[in-house]
C-alpha cells in the first residue's frame, strides 16, 4: 500500500508539474478565435480588431475561424468541446450566449461549459420605424400600437435574437402588442424597414445610424441606461416614455471549461494590452461600440455580467414562448 501510494503522489506531482509548464510555454502555436456568424458581421470584426493585437502580445498567429449556424450555436459547440488547452477560443455575444440558450436544443450550457476570459466591446440597440409612420415620438408609437394592438409590424435579425427580445421587454412594459417579423440579418431587416415592408425594429444603432441622418428612418429610443454617444441627441427609451428597458448588445471571450488559469490570466492580458491602444479604441468608436473599463476587463467581470443576463433574460424568453425557427 505504500508503495502504491507514493507511486500515485509521484504521479500526481508530474503532472502538475506538465501542467504548470504546459502554462509557462502557452502559447507554442497559433490560436483560434471561433466565431459563429458569417465573415463581415459585428461579432466577426470584434474578433479581427481584437485578434490582431492579441497576436502581437502573444507572439503567436490568432486566427479567426467562421462556424455559423443555429444562431452561433455551432460555433459554441465546436469551442464547448475543444480541448482546454488555451488554443480553440469562442468569440460570443448576447444572442450565442444568452438568447440561443434559452430556444436551441444545445448539447451544453451557454455558461458553465465555458470559462470566462474578459468582456469585449458593448454596441446599443434602438427602436426605430419607418419614416413614413404616423407615430412622430415613442409616446405616439405607444398610443398608435395600442390603437391598433397586433397589426403593428416590427423586423428582427431572427426569433430569441437581442432585438426580438428588446421588442419582447419593450411590448411588456409599454401594454403593447406588436407582430414580429423575423429577418436573416440586420441589413435586410433594415431594407425592409426603408421599403416600407414592416413599421418598426429594434436594431443595432451603428448599423442604421447612417440612413436615421439621411431622414430615412425615424428613431424613438435607445434601448440604453445612457444615450449613445454616436446620436447624443436621441433619448433613452426611459426618457422618451417607458422606464427600464434596456439591452445592450454586448461581446466577450470565453474558452473551454477546464482552462489552466495561467492560461486564463496571459488570454486576460494580451486582451488588455489590445484594449490599451489607442487605435483599437478608436476603431470601435467608429463602429459604434464601447470598450468596457479597465475595471470590467477580466474573467470575474464577465462571469457576473454574464450570469444577470441570464438572470434577467431567460424568465422573459421562456414567459414569451419564443420558438426556434424551422
Amino acid at each position: 500500500m505504500k508503495r502504491i501510494l507514493i507511486s500515485i503522489i509521484a504521479l500526481a506531482t508530474a503532472l502538475g508539474s506538465a501542467i504548470s509548464a504546459q502554462a509557462q510555454s502557452y502559447p507554442s502555436r497559433p490560436i483560434t478565435l471561433v466565431v459563429g456568424f458569417p465573415p463581415g458581421g459585428p461579432t466577426d470584426i470584434v474578433a479581427r480588431v481584437v485578434g490582431e493585437k492579441m497576436r502581437v502580445a502573444l507572439g503567436q498567429p490568432v486566427i479567426v475561424e467562421n462556424v455559423s449556424g443555429a444562431a452561433g450555436t455551432v460555433g459554441g459547440a465546436r469551442v464547448a468541446g475543444a480541448a482546454p488547452d488555451g488554443y480553440t477560443l469562442n468569440v460570443g455575444q448576447w444572442t450565442t450566449q444568452v438568447g440561443a440558450g434559452a430556444i436551441y436544443p444545445i448539447k451544453y450550457h451557454v455558461m458553465d461549459s465555458f470559462e470566462p476570459i474578459s468582456l469585449l466591446t458593448a454596441s446599443y440597440l434602438w427602436l426605430i420605424g419607418r419614416k413614413d409612420l404616423p407615430a412622430n415620438n415613442l409616446k405616439e408609437l405607444v398610443a398608435y400600437a395600442k390603437a391598433n394592438p397586433g397589426k403593428v409590424t416590427s423586423a428582427s435579425v431572427g426569433a430569441g435574437s437581442a432585438g426580438h427580445m428588446c421588442l419582447v421587454d419593450f411590448q411588456n412594459k409599454s401594454g403593447t402588442l406588436f407582430q414580429h417579423v423575423p429577418y436573416r440579418g440586420g441589413a435586410p431587416a433594415t431594407q425592409a424597414l426603408l421599403g416600407g415592408q414592416v413599421d418598426t425594429a429594434c436594431l443595432e444603432a451603428s448599423q442604421t445610424l447612417p440612413q436615421y441622418r439621411a431622414g430615412n428612418l425615424k428613431i424613438y429610443g435607445v434601448a440604453s441606461k445612457n444615450r449613445w454617444f454616436g446620436a447624443p441627441e436621441v433619448p433613452t427609451v426611459a426618457e422618451a416614455g417607458v422606464p427600464d428597458v434596456e439591452l445592450t448588445f454586448w461581446h466577450g471571450l470565453w474558452g473551454p471549461k477546464g482552462l489552466p488559469k495561467d492560461v486564463v490570466a496571459k488570454l486576460n492580458a494580451a486582451v488588455k494590452t489590445a484594449f490599451a491602444d489607442p487605435a483599437v479604441k478608436e476603431r470601435f468608436a467608429s463602429l459604434g461600440h464601447v470598450v468596457p473599463p479597465v475595471d470590467q476587463q477580466n474573467p470575474e467581470a464577465l462571469a457576473r455580467h454574464h450570469k444577470a443576463e441570464l438572470d434577467k433574460w431567460w424568465p422573459i424568453i421562456k414567459a414569451a414562448g419564443i420558438k426556434t425557427q424551422q
